[in-house]
């Protein structure tokens, strides 16, 4: 049997070089988007809450990988004060959360984070039995998320629309899922939560909305993308990525409304009629609040939640601006 050589004496140097140089850009390539991605960030979010449909469109369409950034999904939680417990072991990078527990947190210094983008403002709503709507019921019973939350300050600032003051209602604390059986069973008189949950009970017939907290508190802060100072400080190129797909993501959702919907149908398990009739009630924004940030942070100082002597020294040091001036650039 006649053998050849694979390759040719002279082409076979050739041959060899071209295949090392291959192996050369390939390698280089894989280094390079190893360097670029690095670490993934250990992201986390609320259940079901529409407010951070950002992050779910971000995740679906590829954005934080555009951005030179991996992130992983490192908690799904059902509170907000839970998330932040999260945040103070060392567990997480960065989280969409509720703008109050993350205050909270901050001021009390059980996470140290900041506040790379807002996530959306208003989003909430009141929502009544019939009895409730028609002021006949003598004391009412209404059900917060939590002391100290957003909702606790709507809802203080509603009771005049309902020719109510604080001391002629019973507040509790009832986590938003079982808001809905709570006020079927009559066990309360109705509630104040974050989408979708007013706009399910509407849909389920359970209750009516009040009053939206576009009314109670107009362009009032909710929801924020929150960060570790750590990862600003050691990482500030990937948080720098985080905002500006955090900026695309939110762009989507006002430019795609409908593909927004299918997305949000996707992560919450909810129909699409009740996404499509609560997404119109959240204002999805990447703009943090200051004023309302600075608001926001009085009230809980009037409850004795905190203590902050300088409110607008506070709103400056929690937002990140500088760092978002220069996603700007």
């Amino acid at each position: 049997m006649n053998l050849r050589p694979l390759f040719a004496p002279q082409r076979s140097v050739k041959a060899l070089g071209r295949l090392a140089a291959a192996c050369l850009v390939v390698a280089l390539s894989t280094a390079s988007v190893s360097a670029a991605v690095g670490t993934p960030i250990r992201m986390a979010y609320l259940q079901n809450d529409l407010h951070h449909l950002a992050l779910w469109v971000a995740l679906e369409n590829g954005y934080f990988t555009d951005e030179g950034v991996s992130v992983e999904v490192a908690g799904v939680f059902r509170s907000g004060p839970e998330l932040m417990t999260a945040f103070g072991a060392g567990a997480l990078d960065a989280a969409y959360v509720g703008e109050a527990p993350a205050t909270i947190a901050k001021v009390r210094g059980t996470a140290q984070i900041v506040v790379l983008a807002q996530a959306n403002t208003e989003g909430s709503a009141l929502v009544g039995s019939k009895a409730l709507a028609a002021g006949t019921v003598a004391r009412p019973t209404l059900a917060i998320p939590g002391n100290g939350s957003v909702q606790d300050f709507l809802l203080r600032k509603a009771l005049p629309l309902l020719h109510l003051t604080p001391e002629q209602v019973d507040i509790i604390v009832v986590s938003p899922p079982e808001m809905l059986t709570s006020l079927q069973a009559g066990q309360i008189d109705g509630f104040i939560a974050w989408e979708p949950y007013p706009s399910r009970a509407v849909a389920q017939g359970i209750g009516t909305v009040l009053s939206s907290s576009a009314d109670i508190w107009p362009d009032h802060p909710c929801c924020v993308l929150a960060a570790t100072t750590t990862l600003v400080k050691d990482r500030s190129q990937e948080a720098l990525a985080l905002i500006r797909a955090h900026k695309r993501a939110t762009a989507f959702i006002r430019e795609q409304p409908d593909q927004a919907v299918a997305i949000a149908v996707k992560y919450t398990g909810m129909s699409e009629a009740v996404v499509r009739l609560a997404l119109p009630h959240v204002t999805y924004t990447e703009t943090p609040s200051v004023a309302g940030e600075e608001q926001y942070v009085n009230f809980l100082n009037s409850l004795g939640v905190i203590k902050v002597d300088d409110a607008g020294g506070f709103t400056r040091d929690f937002i990140a601006t500088p760092l978002r001036d220069a996603a700007a650039k």
